[in-house]
């Protein structure tokens, strides 16, 4: 063992229990502590928060702030330090004249050109679409609708369409949240609160999967039955491919799964579910078991050509959730949203719950509906986010929505789709990079989004050196050993694979939040560790 690996295996076995959220704590500790000995820089590739921004929807609404303020000022300016409310009449043409006053920049191209998109594209009224933004943009009130402003929705639905594989027939109704994790609370709870789950009943969760994903479920109040269905194909050669057997997603014929939960492109692997897989999805909902609920967290899609959601694939069973954070490097926005189509099977299947539990639902939503039998799941679950009481204050806040509809305009009106090719560039040559350090050639798969990255490392041990040093290393170490010694002897995190019920030898590696050259030296830094398991191994087989 290195000089260097300080942490005995018992303490190892220990930390296995843990989230790899919270064993990544742990391992900064350890990097921090090996920094301060070497001045070696902490790289810390366990966060999925990206390190770009999108620059350009970010100035237009900076520059649409200050159109805002001057409306306000506009319509009351008695005193100094106060001011009064955009009003809409006029105020398209006065927002054309204060950009034409702007140096021509893209943020203001991007506020013209979404006027226009607006008006000619979605029929909106031109002054009623600038109204709703320049008066969102302040937050002086609540969201009205709570649901989501009128306009924006329609924005936002139009992005959907493009980046999600197509709107169904209908259409959806959308809910905008605080970011993609409230989203899934709230379907969580609301499914339960209107019978389309029970605690107790049986789930299928598509695996490996973000970590909250698999713990979420044995809450009290869920205690849902789970089973797995695990992303086990592999190639001839031993190397995985992130994609589900045919006999993995047979087990949703079983009309006893309630519950279908997914993260599509996968965390960690990062890989889309090919056509293939789902297009017998939608075959199952559609003959086999048609009451199944999909819930899908599709915030890597954008990151795919030609990317397919199940909430288009098998829209009328399907709970979609997109958060803009990943794409447009907005995590601290808390921007998502939930959409559900017009036309679903919720509404039929809670219409059709025993009267007991509909006149119990009655009374729940009584004081926000004169006909609460008629209200759709999806206003339920907006009432549900605020225990119903306080219904009337629901809503994401008026400025995110604004933010979150120029990153969707932004997207919308990029002919050329430069945003999606630079990102898809940034990630490109920074796998290129990890790959060049591991001395492995780049994989080529084109159902990778590549944000993520899991790496097998028994699969490599196996395929580089051999079965019987694979064999040694599981049984002399833990799994969770590797990222002890890269975070004890090279200051790198990474997350342990298995934590989310991936191969127990995997890592996983973000490819969204380090510069280059943090990638080829985590990969340079991995195969060292490798190569030292490598060495004890030989010196153990020496000296039997």
């Amino acid at each position: 063992m290195s000089l260097d690996h300080e942490v005995d295996r018992a303490t190892e076995k220990r930390y296995e229990q843990l989230s790899p959220f919270e064993l990544k704590d742990e391992l900064i500790d350890l990097a921090d502590e090996h920094m301060h000995k070497t001045a070696h820089a902490m790289i810390n590739a366990g966060r999925g928060n990206p390190n770009w921004t999108s620059a350009i929807a970010r100035e237009a609404f900076y520059l649409l702030g200050r159109f805002a303020l001057a409306e306000a000022r506009r319509d009351w300016d008695e005193f100094p330090g106060l001011a009064g409310m955009p009003q809409p009449r006029g105020i398209a043409a006065r927002f054309d004249e204060f950009l034409t006053a702007e140096s021509e920049t893209d943020a203001v191209r991007l506020l013209r050109e979404s006027v226009e998109y607006g008006t000619a594209t979605l029929n909106f009224d031109a002054d009623a679409w600038v109204g709703e933004l320049a008066d969102a943009i302040h937050g002086d009130h609540y969201p009205v609708p709570d649901r989501m402003l009128t306009h924006i929705e329609q924005v936002v639905h139009a992005y959907l369409d493009l980046t999600m594989g197509g709107a169904p027939a209908g259409g959806w109704d959308l809910f905008a949240t605080e970011g993609g994790t409230a989203a899934m609370c709230y379907l969580f709870d609301s499914c339960v609160v209107n019978g389309l789950l029970a605690p107790g009943d049986r789930i299928a969760i598509m695996t490996p999967i973000f970590t909250p994903y698999l713990e979420i479920p044995h809450l009290d109040r869920f205690h849902f039955d789970v089973v797995e269905v695990r992303a086990s194909k592999t190639t001839t050669d031993g190397m995985h491919t992130w994609q589900y057997p045919a006999e993995e997603i047979e087990k949703l014929t079983d009309p006893s799964v309630k519950a279908l939960f997914l993260v599509n492109p996968s965390n960690p692997p990062s890989v889309m579910l090919d056509s293939g897989t789902l297009d017998r999805i939608a075959q199952i909902v559609a003959t086999e078991n048609p009451r199944l609920t999909i819930i899908t967290d599709d915030v890597y899609g954008t990151f795919v050509e030609g990317f397919r959601s199940l909430m288009s694939v098998a829209a009328a069973n399907t709970l979609g959730v997109y958060s803009f954070s990943k794409y447009f490097g907005c995590t601290g926005w808390r921007l998502g949203v939930i959409a559900v189509a017009k036309d679903n099977v919720f509404d039929t299947r809670i219409a059709e719950l025993p009267a007991a539990q509909r006149d119990r639902l009655i009374e729940r939503y009584s004081s926000i509906a004169l006909d609460p039998a008629a209200l759709k799941f999806i206003d339920r679950m907006v009432a549900d986010s605020r225990d119903v009481a306080l219904n009337h204050t629901a809503g994401l806040s008026t400025p995110q929505q604004v933010q979150m509809a120029l990153f969707a305009l932004g997207d919308l009106l990029d002919k050329d789709a430069r945003h999606r090719h630079d990102c898809e560039a940034i990630i490109a040559r920074r796998l290129r990079a990890l790959c060049d350090g591991l001395d492995i050639p780049v994989p080529q798969d084109p159902n990778a989004a590549d944000y993520y990255v899991e790496l097998d490392l028994m699969a490599w041990v196996k395929r580089h050196w051999s079965h019987e040093f694979a064999q040694w290393l599981e049984s002399e170490h833990e799994p969770v050993d590797p990222v002890f010694r890269l975070a004890e002897q090279g200051s790198i995190v990474l997350l342990n694979g298995g934590g989310f019920d991936g191969p127990q030898w995997s890592v996983r590696v973000s490819l969204a939040n380090l510069r280059q050259d943090s990638y080829a030296e985590i990969g340079q830094w991995l195969r060292r560790i490798m190569d030292e398991y490598h060495r004890e191994f030989q010196s153990r087989a020496t000296t039997r």
